[in-house]
Parts: structure tokens; sequence; C-alpha cells
């Protein structure tokens, strides 16, 4: 035989279990492998029975695999906002993974290397080390269970426990609590029964527990007839009989677990990774190509859901993470994120357990999800940042619209807003030929983008378009733009909708329509880059646009628009916010300001589409201190903001909600942030927060306290402040 290390230092495998013993275990081995196999297949098998996703999910796979495997081993998602909870899921993932590396190391060493090549690695240095290191990292593991338990029972953490927690959330815990502290155990009996080889010190946590049953006098074979002959040997129970009953216990607890995997929340171990591998790095930013045949975006039945939605709703680990950070949940509203997928995954299984089909989505509690949980959805992106697999809320929530859309049940006041689009062009019902009406009181003309060569042509937006409040902000936009001597147009009344919202409501079509229209429209145009007033113009514009193939609808005659290829496939035109290209020109110099301008305290909130969309953060805040302010951060901020209750349709429904998003948010500026009641303005940087929050600050009771004004503001502020600075310079 051929022995590595030239040591003593190793153990048997199999102490004291004998021949009948050995082949009843490796029965129950083959038997619990088929069952596992068995429900792997089954789950599988699922996925492919789901409707094919319309996203690459596979390309470049073993990058994919690599980037998935930094995720989830560095457990980034769990550290997020929550340092106690990343703490103990990297104490258990990281534990169990070396558990179960020690265990294979065993069999490829018993089953590989010995019994094919009769070379053996196990023993010596090599054995110390890695009874050592398993020793450490089983330790770990226990403590992370401990600290699940304790944060599960003890503290009762609201985020764990909802109408989805079950016995299997117990179950699972408690198994992986008894799997830690069973190993232990049996390797401190091992160690005692073997006479506490000096070299087994380095299984500290085992010797530890060898000590203590020397210390209380358990008896082994050897001692039960001599002097060492204790009250434990007079009940039966020496050494060996206790290490004989933990090593079986051990093994079928062991055992079961791996069997048990495939069939609930264990599973998460093999799906929640496979869901990061299979994620869209720009899901919730995009949805994907409207079909001319609409069925195939539906949700009638679950068979119509992708298999990454199917894989989404088996990642689901109930961790409420979605949960605690939703804007929808936090202000009453019949949405709970993590419950909707849940809602799905337990339906699917009942169908394929022979229940009763019924309606995935309507009105009055007979469907798996009521149409009011869907409408309180604010699109705001909050549940797939927090969600540490990586689940695509957004995709499956957005088909669900798509069906109510279908079905007619979309609110009265939605219905509204789409009428107003299909007849005007706008949400508000004006008409078109007012578009451009904010412009008269502006002491310049304006320019056609139609008509001349523009650097930036300029998206104005419905809401700068027509709601006054908005439309001081695109005469302060407009100032800007002619102070810094660029050259940009509007589309005056061929400028329609964007289609963002209405489109995560659920209606295709129409947002089809209006893509097609505006895509056209540019393609007459002479510009370099697109700029946007609105975020939620900024994210469809440069995301989703691109995903339409107009093609097919090119021979559709409800689609007024002669418009075939794919705009802006290769990204070779520049989408813009407006901050974005103001900090260009303020860094360029083409703005006088010193920063010393204003001396207001502020605090600034983060629109859901430019920040956890599109992760721009700080061209708002440089030009915000660009104008002298003191910038006072909001607790909740950048990708952590909080909505401002807009979003998904969320502007033009109403709901009975206690406090609103937006009166929640002003409360927060007010009393969460440093300065407190010293904040003087709330900047935004979107019309749809402008419009929320200046309702929000009246119906809260805030209008003395505290202004709601735009970064463009501002900024003109700075501009007038530096221009009078100059006059007096001049006067003296």
């Amino acid at each position: 035989m051929n022995v590595i290390a030239q040591s003593e230092a190793t153990r048997e495998t199999y102490l004291g279990i004998g021949d009948i013993g050995y082949a009843m275990f490796y029965l129950l081995v083959a038997i619990t492998l088929a069952v596992f196999a068995y429900g792997v297949y089954q789950r599988f098998s699922r996925y492919a029975r789901g409707d094919d996703d319309p996203f690459a999910r596979l390309d470049d796979l073993p990058n994919r695999i690599v980037s998935s495997a930094k995720i989830v081993l560095s457990n980034e998602k769990q550290f997020n906002r929550d340092l106690y909870g990343g703490l103990m899921h990297s104490f258990i993932m990281w534990g169990f993974l070396t558990l179960l590396i020690a265990t294979l190391i065993i069999g490829f060493e018993q089953y590989g290397t010995d019994l094919l090549l009769g070379i053996q690695f196990w023993r010596g240095d090599f054995y110390l080390t890695y009874q050592f290191i398993v020793d450490a990292m089983g330790l770990l593991f226990v403590v992370g269970i401990g600290m699940a338990l304790y944060r599960r029972y003890w503290v009762q953490n609201h985020r764990l426990w909802g109408r989805h927690t079950s016995n299997e959330d117990d179950i699972f815990i408690w198994t992986l609590f008894g799997l830690g502290v069973g190993g232990f155990l049996l390797e401190g009996f091992r160690i005692y029964i073997t006479g506490m080889p000096e070299h087994e010190v380095v299984s500290f946590v085992g010797y530890g527990l060898a000590m203590v049953f020397d210390a209380i006098g358990i008896s082994t074979t050897e001692a039960a007839t001599g002097a060492g002959y204790s009250a434990v040997a007079n009940l039966g129970f020496n050494a060996e009989t206790l290490h004989w009953l933990t090593w079986w216990s051990h093994s079928l607890l062991a055992l079961f677990f791996i069997a048990w995997i495939p069939y609930a929340k264990p599973f998460h171990m093999i799906s929640s990774f496979a869901n990061v591998v299979t994620r869209d790095e720009k899901a919730g930013k995009r949805l994907p190509n409207v079909p001319s045949d609409l069925d195939a975006t539906n949700a009638e039945s679950i068979d119509d859901f992708t298999w990454k939605e199917i894989l989404d709703q088996d990642a689901c680990t109930k961790c409420g993470r979605c949960s605690s950070v939703c804007p929808a949940k936090a202000s009453d509203r019949p949405l709970d994120p993590r419950n909707v997928i849940l809602d799905l995954k337990t339906y699917r299984e009942e169908l394929d357990a022979g229940g009763e089909e019924k309606p995935i989505i309507a009105d009055g509690g007979t469907s798996v999800i009521n149409s009011e949980t869907m409408e309180s959805c604010m699109a705001c992106m909050a549940c797939m940042d927090a969600c540490p697999v990586e689940i695509e809320h957004l995709q499956s929530f957005t088909r669900l619209n798509r069906q109510l859309t279908d079905q007619g049940d979309v609110s009265s006041s939605m219905q509204d807003v789409f009428q107003n689009v299909m007849q005007n062009g706008n949400t508000f019902g004006d008409s078109p030929r007012n578009r451009g009406d904010w412009t008269d009181e502006l002491d310049y003309d304006v320019p056609d983008a139609r008509d001349e060569t523009v650097d930036y042509l300029w998206y104005v937006g419905d809401f700068p378009s027509y709601d006054e409040r908005n439309k001081k902000v695109a005469r302060s936009l407009a100032t800007i733009l002619q102070e810094a001597d660029v050259s940009f147009g509007i589309l005056f009344d061929d400028e329609k909708y964007d289609g963002n919202d209405i489109r995560r409501v659920g209606e295709e079509f129409l947002y089809v329509e209006l893509a097609g229209h505006h895509v056209e429209t540019w393609e007459d145009c002479e510009f370099d880059t697109i700029v946007c007033t609105d975020p939620h113009s900024y994210n469809t514009f440069k995301n989703e646009y691109p995903e339409v193939d107009f093609e097919e609808f090119a021979d559709d005659p409800m689609m007024p628009f002669d418009y075939e290829q794919r705009w802006n496939a290769d990204g070779e035109t520049d989408v813009l916010h407006w901050t974005q290209a103001v900090e260009e020109l303020v860094t360029d110099g083409k703005l006088d300001l010193n920063g010393t301008e204003l001396d207001y305290t502020v605090t600034y909130h983060d629109p859901c589409h430019l920040g956890r969309y599109n992760d721009e953060y700080e061209a708002p805040r440089e030009l915000i201190k660009a104008t002298g302010c003191e910038l006072d951060e909001m607790p909740r901020n950048r990708d952590n903001s909080f909505c401002c209750g807009g979003g998904g349709g969320g502007l033009w429904m109403d709901f009975e909600e206690e406090p609103k998003p937006s009166e929640e948010r002003i409360r927060e500026a007010l009393e969460d942030t440093d300065a407190g009641a010293g904040v003087e303005k709330f900047v935004v940087a979107c019309p749809m927060c402008m419009t929320m929050y200046e309702d929000g600050r009246k119906t809260g009771g805030y209008e003395d306290e505290i202004d709601v004004v735009d970064v463009a503001e501002l900024i003109v502020e700075a501009i007038g402040a530096a221009e009078k600075a100059k006059l007096e310079v001049a006067a003296d």
C-alpha cells in the first residue's frame, strides 16, 4: 500500500458499526440518493414545462457560474443593510459547505484513491489539518444556526413570519441544528472511546466534549466491570453504546435531510444558485420585447409563466427582505412581494398534486392573486434590489398586470389614463397642440428639433408639459440649457407620453404604439443625444425601446407607424437624464457657478427609475453641491431609497393608506436626518416625485415646514445669485 503521509494520525470511518450495520447504511444511502435524484428530476422537468423565457439565460455559462459563485460565496446580498443576517447566513453556508466537502473527501479516498490505486492520504498532517478545519467551520455552522434560532424564535424577527411560514421552516432549521450538534457529539464519543489520542486535540470541539464525558464518568467497555463503573453504565449506557446510537441518529438525520432537499425549503440551496446563474443583469429596468401575440405574455394559467419565473418561485427562501423594503406594504396596501411569489408557487404545487384550476388574478378573492394586490405595486424595484437570490419580481408582476388589462379589470382611473393617451397622446387628456405652451413665459424661443439640427433632443414629458407645478421645472431646465449655450430642441406636439408606467400597469399595445411613434419621429430629426426630464422616460428610452421588435407589428393596421427596425440596438444614440447632461456642462465650466451661491440645508430623494433602475446617484448630488447647498442625506438613500408612491400607475390611483409613502418620506426628512427640522428644502429630480411630494406636503401638514424643489430650480436660483453678485461687484 502506498501511504503518502507516514503517520498513525487517522481514524476508523465506521468505528463500531459492524458488517451488518455497514451494509444497512449503504442500502439506505442508495435509497436516499434515488429519492433525491427523483425529486430533483421532478423539479427540473417542471421547469421544462414552463414557457420559453424571452431573454438569454444560459449564454456565456462559464462566466455566469463564476460570477454567481462569487455572489453566493461572498454573501454580499445577505450583508446588504443587515450585518447580523449576513454573518448568520455566512456561518451557516460556509460551515455547511465545509462539512459537505469534508464528507466528499472521505468518500474520495475510500472509494477512489484507496480502492482503485491503493493510495491513502487521509492521515498524518493532512488528517490533522482536515480535523482542525472541520471543527472550526463546524463550530461556525452551529453558531450560525444558533443565531438563526435566536432571531426566529427569541427575537421573532417580523420578516420571518407570514402566512407562508410553516412547519417545514421549523423542520429545516432544527434539522440543521441537529446535524451540527450531533456531529460534534459523535466526534466526542469517538475520541473518548478510542482513549483520547493526543493528536485528536486538533479536533478541539470534539476533544473538549470527550473531556466532559471523562469528567462525568461515562464508562467505556473496558471500565464497565472495573473501578470506573458508573451510574450511566448501570443503566446499560456505556460510551460505546452512546457512540453507536449517536452514529445512527446522526446518519439517519443526514440521510433524511438529503432525501428531503428536493421536496421542501432545503431545495433553495440548489434553486437559489441556479437562479443567480440565470439572472438578467438588466432585470426590472427592462421588460422583454412585446410580441404581436399578446397571449404569449399573459397569465391566464400557471403554464403561461416562463421557466425562469417558475424557478424564481422555487428560489424564494421566505426571508422577507423584499417585504420589509416594499413601500406598498409599509403603507398598508394589500401587497406583499413575498406572498405573491409564494402564492403562485403554492398554487402550482397544488395543481401538480391534482388540485382544481382557478383564475390567476381577478377581483373578488376567488383567484390566486387579487387584482387590488397588483394595483398596489409601485414598480420601484426595491424588492428586487433587496432579494439575496435575484428573484425578478417585476417580470412576474408585469405579467399579472397584463392579464388584468386583458381582462378589463384595471381600475376606472387607469382606464381614464389609457383613454387620454389613446385620444390625445398624453395622460392628462389635454390637447397635443398645448404641449409646448409652457415655453410661452420664457423670454427666448425654444427651438423645434423637427426643423433644425440640435445637440440635445430634449424629451420634456407629460408632467413638465401640462402640470403647472412641473412647468416651472421645465422652464428652469430650459434656462439652464440656454445659459450654458447648448444647442437643444423639443418636439412640441409630436412628443407623446413615453409609455413607461402604463406598460407596467399592463397596457402593452398602447406602449408599442407610443414607442413606434417616437422612434419614427426621432428618425426624421438630426440630433446627438436624447435628454429626458423624467427618469421614467430616461429608463424606458434607454433600456426598453431597444427591446421592441417593431417588425412584428409592420402589418398591423392598428399601429400608426411605419418603422420596422430595432431602435438603438447597438446603443449608437446616447440617452441621458438631464442631471447627467447638466453635470457634464458644470464640469466643463459652461455654467458660471463656484459652489458658494446658495446656503440652504437640503436633503435629496433618489428617484427609483434614476437610482435603483439605472445606478445614477452622483449626478444630482454633484449639481446640488455645485449650488453651495449643504446636502444632508436621508437615512434611506441611494439604492435603499423609499419610493414616493407614484410609480407603477400609483400616481393615478387612490388608495386608503396611512401614511402615504410621500408623507412618510417628508416626515423622515424632517425628523430622521441629521439636520432634522433644520432641513429647508426637499430636493427631487423627477416630475412624478414632485407631484407626489407636493401632495404629501399638503396632506401631511408640512406646508409651513419644508419646500419641495427640483434640482433644476436650485441651479437656476444659484445662477441668479451668481449674476446678482457680479452686478454688485461691478456697482462697487
